[in-house]
């Protein structure tokens, strides 16, 4: 990639951090989360209380790249056909006619996924891993880009079905917005005196430039000693005894292209280790089960996630 390339890309990724940073004041961690996961291809799970702005962040996405956007609000009756589509009959010539569901878009919000059965949650666990759905036999491709914006509430679980860990797995990176600090909800309230912030969000990409960003991701180059360092990462949260299950290799190989994305967002062909440090948190976190005595004796996710980065050694 040239160096003019590299300069445009990089404006337009700034271009794309402003415009969700004027939707959703005061996240911009979050955001900058988001695009790497937008940039990876991966799936998001964002697990947080009603009215912080998750559907928000998932529309002012889809208007800054300028292409189709889906929600499905999940509840306990929703059926895979809900989403996935299916065929209806043609009473004029006797023929069935397969009619797509709103999985066939390019940016999906799964609104509280974890109200619907787990049956109807299974059926994004090929679109989210392959890009494709296979409906009455027949595999039906999914447009590209295509990602998944998947919300949970982790406060009120009555009438809930949790997500089970190999579905978890299939999330790229889980994230929790928060409530904003003062300064940033002041701002809120006048954001919106007029009209919604969301009103006024332009394109500031196209489709085929988020393709070609997904691209050139996958070319950042990885070290063997960042590759091996991040799988002993890995590995130390298999045999930590404070966990009852570790990080699965498709972890490791979540956080590499996490990694490469981070570097790709700062404008460098290369991944370091510091790339690994800000993204396994987010990465690694939702792959983890942690032991009971380690769950009531008040130690979170995040905190062995940092205790093992620590524990690693950083190669030089």
């Amino acid at each position: 990639m040239s160096i003019e390339i590299e300069s445009a890309t990089r404006q337009n990724l700034q271009s794309l951090s402003r415009s969700l940073a004027n939707v959703i004041l005061g996240k911009q961690e979050s955001i900058d989360t988001l695009v790497i996961a937008l940039l990876c291809g991966g799936s998001v799970l964002l697990e947080d209380v009603p009215g912080v702005g998750k559907t928000t962040l998932a529309k002012a996405l889809a208007k800054s790249i300028d292409v189709e956007f889906q929600r499905v609000q999940f509840t306990p009756d929703l059926l895979p056909s809900d989403i996935l589509g299916s065929s209806i009959y043609n009473p004029v010539d006797g023929s069935f006619q397969f009619r797509k569901g709103p999985l066939f878009c390019n940016v999906l919000l799964a609104d509280e996924i974890n109200r619907a059965s787990p049956r109807t949650q299974s059926a994004l666990l090929e679109a989210m891993s392959e890009g494709q759905a296979t409906i009455e036999g027949h595999r039906h491709v999914l447009p590209e880009p295509f990602f998944v914006l998947a919300t949970q509430n982790p406060v009120d679980f009555h009438g809930t079905y949790p997500l089970p860990e190999a579905q978890l797995d299939r999330f790229l990176v889980q994230l929790s917005i928060g409530y904003p600090d003062l300064e940033a909800e002041v701002s809120i309230l006048y954001s919106q005196t007029d009209v919604h912030p969301l009103e006024n969000v332009e394109p500031v990409l196209t489709r085929d430039d988020v393709v070609a960003m997904q691209q050139a991701v996958r070319a950042i180059r990885v070290e063997q000693s960042i590759s091996k360092y991040l799988v002993r990462i890995v590995q130390v949260t298999r045999d930590d005894p404070r966990l009852k299950l570790g990080v699965s290799p498709r972890g490791s190989l979540m956080l590499f292209r996490a990694a490469q994305a981070a570097a790709f967002v700062d404008g460098r062909d290369y991944v370091l280790p510091d790339d690994v440090q800000k993204l396994a948190p987010s990465v690694l976190g939702h792959r983890i089960m942690l032991t009971s005595k380690t769950k009531y004796g008040s130690t979170s996710k995040r905190e062995i996630i940092d205790d093992v980065l620590k524990r690693t050694p950083v190669p030089t």
